[in-house]
């Protein structure tokens, strides 16, 4: 008789069946070969029997079943949670936006009051050059710093590289881990790791809009070196292969392991070259002969840097509260200072399916990452090491 399916067969099992109601919610996958080929071969589950089946798997967990320590089965317990929200609400549940959130990725998203954005705009204020109103000068400053495809080409390659080698020195990487580069266009987001498993990743830049100098070492610390793609990596050798936890063969959107994996990859550049990084950026960039005013960029990003929260109160305007499109885009760019056509840019991610309740994976998830390394490259290598939840990273009362 064949054995019974463990805990873990069940998760990537059903996991791979919702992946085939929704393209995207599977992040990742590089487990067995053989069952993605069954799953795919099969005839597709129906939804309603998928929420049942990840109800059940969270019950038989939470009663012990299965040889799991306790870690494991935290771990594994807080992704089918998550996954059974993500289910439901697929299904066509009328699931309340913040319990979406919270249930999926472990946060209880909060509107930010708008003082927080009025004290950063007078912090940008003091230090945007030129003449005008506030946003015609944060426009100014980005579109003196927008590279041409060819810039940014040579950009991408010069920073990885470089981060690439840093990454090795302070951290270590698998070695034959490899990451390539890819233009793209007419997608939601502006980056995206396709993690691909043998420790190897594709990332794909979208250049619908122009892509900054200002932002490319926080785009590659980001999408690789040392975030997702090294996290990636890492897991695979130290989890997967060394310890057989497949159940890290499957990166879950809807699920918290999310909420640390952009948390942690937002912090990357300062885990890897420290706060104050960008004269170190613009050495990498000056040989390139493009633009890159590091004191200017530097202030710039110091004052701004509770306005990347805009795109949270967007997203309940949106979804909690019900307000029109034109709502959330006017709050973009109101508060973000964003150009018309770069706010309804964003609020395409925050009205994607897939993507709708992910943007707190970054707003929640990048304050309670670096509140957890608070500079210690120690704590951010066990981010990339280890499999956590968000509640392992707050502080014990």
């Amino acid at each position: 008789m064949p054995a019974a399916p463990t805990p873990v067969d069940r998760y990537l099992e059903v996991g791979l069946r919702l992946g085939r109601h929704l393209d995207g919610l599977v992040d990742a996958y590089y487990g067995p070969a053989a069952l993605a080929e069954r799953v795919e071969a099969e005839p597709r589950r129906e939804l309603p029997a998928l929420v049942a089946d990840v109800r059940s798997l969270v019950a038989d967990l939470d009663a012990g079943d299965g040889d799991l320590d306790a870690p494991r089965r935290r771990w594994l317990r807080a992704q089918a949670a998550g996954l059974h929200t993500a289910a439901r609400k697929l299904a066509g549940e009328p699931v309340p936006f913040v319990e979406e959130v919270s249930s999926c990725y472990g946060v209880v998203p909060e509107l930010v009051d708008h003082e927080v954005y009025a004290a950063a705009h007078r912090r940008l204020d003091a230090v945007l050059p030129g003449s005008g109103s506030l946003a015609e000068r944060y426009e100014a400053h980005r579109r003196r710093h927008l590279m041409t495809p060819e810039q940014l080409t040579a950009a991408v390659h010069a920073v990885a590289e470089a981060f690439r080698e840093r990454t090795a020195e302070r951290f270590g990487l698998p070695e034959g881990e490899h990451v390539t580069f890819e233009l793209v266009t007419d997608q939601p987001w502006s980056g995206f790791n396709y993690y691909e498993g043998g420790l190897r990743s594709r990332v794909a830049i979208n250049i619908d809009l122009p892509v900054a100098s200002s932002a490319i070492g926080h785009l590659i610390a980001h999408e690789a070196y040392p975030g997702h793609h090294t996290e990636h990596s890492r897991k695979e050798v130290g989890l997967v292969r060394e310890r057989g936890h497949l159940e890290e063969s499957i990166f879950l959107v809807g699920t918290p392991q999310c909420l640390l994996a952009e948390g942690l990859a937002d912090l990357a550049i300062d885990a890897l070259l420290g706060e104050g990084h960008e004269p170190q950026v613009a050495d990498i960039l000056r040989p390139l002969g493009i633009t890159y005013d590091t004191e200017v960029v530097a202030a710039v990003a110091s004052a701004a840097a509770d306005l990347g929260t805009v795109r949270g109160n967007a997203a309940l305007l949106l979804h909690d509260r019900g307000r029109p499109e034109e709502e959330a885009v006017a709050e973009l760019e109101r508060w973000s200072l964003l150009s018309h056509e770069r706010a309804v840019k964003s609020v395409s991610f925050l009205t994607h399916p897939t993507w709708r309740a992910y943007v707190f994976c970054y707003t929640a998830g990048l304050p309670l990452c670096r509140a957890h390394v608070a500079g210690d490259p120690a704590r951010f290598e066990r981010l990339i090491t280890e499999a956590l939840v968000p509640a392992d990273l707050v502080p014990a009362a």
